[in-house]
């Protein structure tokens, strides 16, 4: 249609005339309403939201963490394994503690052995920088 009555249109319907395909012959125009299109590219660009669920808890225990302590950590960890979450038990090193990574190790292996039940460990302890850490999931 001509361009006068494809104007004349556009304003009749409150929209706007968007030129789709410069290069055809004739040129392609769309009737729509431009600020909501564009909304609606952005919206679009930037993707939906994620909720993202978090399915790693992690339960941090000094290297001389007292035992009884330990043992409300240890209370922590199972209720969390109960729900079917992933824990990640990490020891963190203060000073001097660092020279002796044994002491991190054996309370891992406590942990481990209270929570034997229910849990399984899917990444042995290993030292990352001044923490020692295990990953533990549901049988």
């Amino acid at each position: 249609m001509p361009l006068y009555e494809a104007l004349k249109q556009v304003d009749a319907l409150e929209l706007d005339l968007v030129e789709v395909a410069p290069d055809a012959q004739p040129p392609v125009c769309r009737m729509m309403d431009y600020g909501k299109f564009r909304y609606e590219q952005k919206k679009k660009a930037h993707g939906p939201k994620k909720h993202s669920v978090v399915e790693i808890k992690e339960v941090k225990m000094g290297s001389r963490t007292d035992p009884h302590d330990v043992v409300h950590k240890v209370r922590n960890i199972r209720q969390f394994i109960e729900k079917g979450q992933r824990v990640k038990v990490s020891v963190f090193f203060r000073g001097r503690e660092i020279t002796h990574p044994e002491l991190g190790r054996q309370m891992l292996r406590g942990v481990v052995d209270q929570i034997q039940d229910i849990a399984k460990v899917d990444i042995e302890p290993r030292l990352e920088g001044r923490n020692m850490a295990m990953l533990l999931t549901p049988k």
